[in-house]
Parts: C-alpha cells; structure tokens; sequence
C-alpha cells in the first residue's frame, strides 16, 4: 500500500475537522484548514469538495460558515476514507477483492509473491478498518495534552504547558496510534468503569480490501 498526497490531506484534513469538533468549534473556514495543514488553500477546497460529495463533509454558508464533519467522527473508518480517494489498500491490483485486476503472472493461484501481498494486504485492512477518526482524534488530542501542546482550533484561552517531554527519535514506535490507543484506554479504565473505549462497528463493505 502507498498512501497518496491526495489521501495523506484528507485524512488531515478529516481528522482536523474532527479536533476542531472535540473543541468546541462548529465550523472551520477552508483558509484555517489550509494554514493547519501548511497546504495551498486551492488544493485543500478541491478535497473537501470531494469529501462533502461524498457524505464525509458538510459545508455551511454565511459569516460564520465553513466545514464541518457531516456525520459523528466515530461513524467515519479510517480504511473507508483511504479507499473512498486511494482505492485499493491491497499493495498490487491481483492481491485486492474490491479493485481486483489480473497481472501478468502465468500461474497467479500459485503465485507466492500474490499470497505474501494477500497477508499483507490483510494485515493493513484489520487495523484501517477496525478504527474511526474518532478514535485516532482522541489518541492525538490526549497525547498534545500529556505533551503540553495547544491542539488546532483550541480557544485562546488555552495555554502551552512548560513541562515539555523529552525529544524523541524520528519515527519512535512509542509514538505510534496504537501505543497511545493502548495508553488511553489504561486511563479510562482507573478513571471508571463506564469510560472504557469501544472498538468501532463498520459495515460489512468497510472490510473490502
């Protein structure tokens, strides 16, 4: 699977949408995503664009308008979105149930190279399918927190901490979504029984592959 530019904003863009949500803020001009993102405002109105068409996004008119998520974040999968701008996860076309296309392989049922992408194709699905940005909006407002950083969209109220952590490597599996998925949800369960996160409940097309 390669993730593409065009995917990589809307995702972004999505999950920004759905901080700016978790703050408070009903709507987000497309200028204040653009700026959140670092990205030309012309390119980020053409994905948004593409995401309302789509039923992700909602747009509303007006001095105070903007975009908005068009439906709860935790109704919005990870792998749904991907597939909606990217297609296929699947690394080549042979190994993909939803865009299947043949190769040039002479014996592609007994092909090895097609059976290890089939797994690795797999393997991407069951963690792009299983969570919502909902859920990835959590594990990064709850890390900017720990972390003292003032989330995007946050009112001005709202301060840095000055107990800033320790630099980390580039990369560090520490901070993967997981690991603070797992961190997070250790923190609901001591703050009470009724705060445990649940796993997200797709469709049966979210797991098309």
């Amino acid at each position: 699977m390669h993730l593409s530019k065009k995917a990589e904003y809307a995702l972004r863009a999505t999950i920004n949408l759905g901080i700016a949500a978790a703050m408070g803020r009903g709507t987000v001009s497309g200028a204040d995503l653009a700026e959140a993102n670092r990205l030309p405002l012309k390119f980020v109105e053409r994905i948004l664009q593409e995401l309302r068409e789509a039923g992700i996004v909602e747009t509303t008119r007006g001095k105070f308008g903007g975009y908005a998520l068009a439906k709860p974040a935790d109704q919005i999968g990870v792998g749904e979105l991907i597939r909606l701008v990217d297609g296929r996860l699947a690394p080549i076309c042979c190994a993909s149930e939803s865009a299947y296309q043949p190769c040039t392989c002479p014996n592609e049922d007994h092909c090895g190279l097609r059976m290890l992408m089939i797994d690795v194709r797999n393997a991407i699905a069951n963690i792009l399918d299983r969570y919502s940005i909902s859920q990835v909006v959590e594990v990064t407002l709850r890390k900017m927190r720990r972390d003292g950083i003032v989330p995007p969209f946050a009112p001005p109220d709202v301060s840095p901490s000055k107990n800033l952590p320790s630099p980390r490597s580039k990369a560090d599996p520490a901070d993967g979504f997981l690991v603070g998925l797992s961190q997070l949800a250790l923190h609901q369960l001591a703050s009470g029984p009724h705060s445990r996160p649940q796993e997200t409940e797709f469709p049966p097309h979210s797991t098309e592959v």
